[in-house]
This record gives C-alpha cells, sequence and structure tokens, in this order.
C-alpha cells in the first residue's frame, strides 16, 4: 500500500502535469471503483483541477467550483501516466482520467478490488476521509508522545493505525522501528522519555529521507515502480538477510497478508520474537535467541 513518502511522490508527480488543467473526460472500468455518486463522477468532465492534497493515505484533487475526487489506492492500487485518451490496461486498468496532455491511468493488481474513489462536494467533505491521525512530519515531540501513549498498543500497531499516525503503514513502520532500536512488540506506554524521543526522532527521519528521495525521483520521470520493497531498506522484507547494522539476520513475524521484519540484536535484545504459525509448529524446536537461531537456522 502506498505510504506517505509514495502518496507524496505521486503528488509531486501529478501537479506540473494535471493542476490548471481541464479533465476532459472519465472512464471508469470497475463498477467496484466508485464508492460515492454525489456528485456523480461525470460533472466533474470540464472541470479544471486547482490543486492536489494528501489525505492521509489518500489522494485528494480539487477542482474549481469547490468538488473533489478522493482516491484511496489501498494495496494494490497505483498510477500511470499515458498518452492522451490511452486505452485501460486490459486486466489492470480501472479508471482512466483524460487530459489533453494526457492519461491519468488507474490500475489494481490482483482479484480484489480495494481501491475506492469517493466524491464530495465541498472541502470539508473529502477531508471527512481522513481517519485522524497526527501528520508525523509536522509533530513536535509532546504531540507525538500524546497520539503514542493515546491507547496502548504494540509499537507496530500504534505506528500504523492511522486514527494515530497519518500515512505511515506496513514498510516505513518496520524501518522506523529499526532506526529506533525499538522492538515492534514493545508496548507504547511503557517507554521511556529518551526512547520516546528517539522515537520520534526516527520517524522524522525515515518519513523525511524517503519522501525527498522518493519525491526528487518524482521530478525527473512519473512514478512507475511505487513498491513497499526497496534496496536501501534496512529491515522491511528483508528476511534472511543481513541487518545493515550489525549483520544479524534479520527475522520475521507473519500475520494473514503481512509480516513484521526486524533485527533481533538491534531491537530485542537478541530474542527471537514468535510467529504465531511457525513457532507453534516448532514448538520447543523455535530459537529463543540470536545464539540458537545462528546455531540451528529455521528451516
Amino acid at each position: 500500500m502506498p505510504e506517505l513518502p509514495d502518496i507524496e511522490a505521486y503528488l509531486t508527480a501529478l501537479a506540473p502535469r494535471i493542476v490548471g488543467r481541464d479533465l476532459q473526460k472519465v472512464r471508469v472500468k470497475s463498477p467496484f471503483l466508485v464508492r460515492t455518486v454525489d456528485p456523480p463522477v461525470s460533472r466533474f468532465e470540464g472541470r479544471t483541477v486547482v490543486s492536489l492534497h494528501r489525505i492521509a493515505k489518500r489522494i485528494g484533487i480539487a477542482f474549481e467550483g469547490g468538488a473533489w475526487i478522493v482516491i484511496h489506492l489501498m494495496i494494490a492500487g497505483r498510477f500511470q501516466w499515458a498518452k492522451a485518451a490511452a486505452p485501460l490496461p486490459i486486466k489492470l486498468g480501472q479508471a482512466a482520467f483524460d487530459f489533453d496532455n494526457g492519461t491519468l491511468v488507474l490500475t489494481e493488481a490482483g482479484s480484489k478490488r480495494r481501491a475506492a474513489l469517493h466524491t464530495a462536494a465541498t472541502r470539508e467533505a473529502a477531508f471527512a476521509h481522513h481517519p485522524g491521525g497526527i501528520e508525523p512530519l509536522d509533530a513536535d515531540l509532546q504531540t507525538f508522545t500524546a497520539a503514542l501513549t493515546r491507547r496502548n498498543h504494540t509499537l507496530k500497531r500504534a505506528l500504523t493505525d492511522q486514527t494515530l499516525f497519518s500515512g505511515i503503514g506496513n514498510a516505513y513502520s518496520d524501518e522506523i522501528l529499526h532506526r529506533a532500536c525499538l522492538s515492534p512488540v514493545r508496548m507504547s506506554q511503557s517507554l521511556t522519555e529518551i526512547e520516546r524521543e528517539a522515537f520520534h526522532q526516527a520517524t522524522v527521519e525515515i518519513l523525511r529521507t524517503w519522501r525527498d528521495k522518493l519525491c526528487a525521483e518524482a521530478r525527473d520521470a512519473f512514478p512507475k515502480k511505487v513498491t513497499a520493497f526497496r534496496p536501501e531498506m534496512a529491515v522491511h522484507g528483508k528476511y534472511g538477510q543481513a541487518c545493515p547494522v550489525c549483520g544479524t539476520a534479520v527475522q520475521r513475524i507473519r500475520r494473514a497478508d503481512n509480516e513484521v521484519n526486524y533485527c533481533p540484536r538491534c531491537q530485542t535484545d537478541g530474542k527471537i520474537l514468535a510467529d504465531r504459525s511457525l513457532s507453534r509448529l516448532l514448538k520447543k524446536d523455535w530459537p529463543r535467541t540470536v545464539e540458537e537461531l545462528e546455531a540451528k537456522p529455521i528451516g
């Protein structure tokens, strides 16, 4: 799922292409995409795009007259920029927004249709889609701490809770926790003052670094590979590979469609966190420390 840095990169790429231009036509292929019909999508045709906004993990497109389109890409939704009036991709194409200088194509991989398009008559209605979390790059330590300790969650869950922190998902939360040297299963209300400061600093550093990097790339070319798995990342998607800080093999906790990646030496004092499925299967053979893991690797 595109997160804060990825959404900002899309906005950077889209702004010079569609702001100030008229939306000539909207083509919707998937009946599951459009979730609201007031105002109807067809009413945006002929209107000028006046601005673009990130609404948590959503993209808000403001048009003249005050109406908005709000798009949530969810897990597999992506944007492509194509030539004017380009045909929709047969398998992945879900919608196309035609401008005189090109076409913004919305694609979605997989069989599950989760991407969503909402229309809104006003700015207030558009921003009602914001879950309410603070903007982590704008928050000082006091504001960050208040959000973090509002509920006693694991740090992984707290970071990815959009009612607490806006725009952070599975990928960047792994990177933040690694930078802060904190266990993903530590409880949010258990951190010391020094740990909270480190956590806040790591959050700002990781998000700002990746936002700036991806936005710089988007100024040169429209993003073609928006992915949660990037070679430069420290631990996310790096299961079994060496931690760039200490060289220990990165571990994971698998849960449904997601997995938590972490370094046991940097983040959990050498302890191997239980994987709900695999640790149950291995029982006594499940390694509990880095030393046990290195003596008898899993699998």
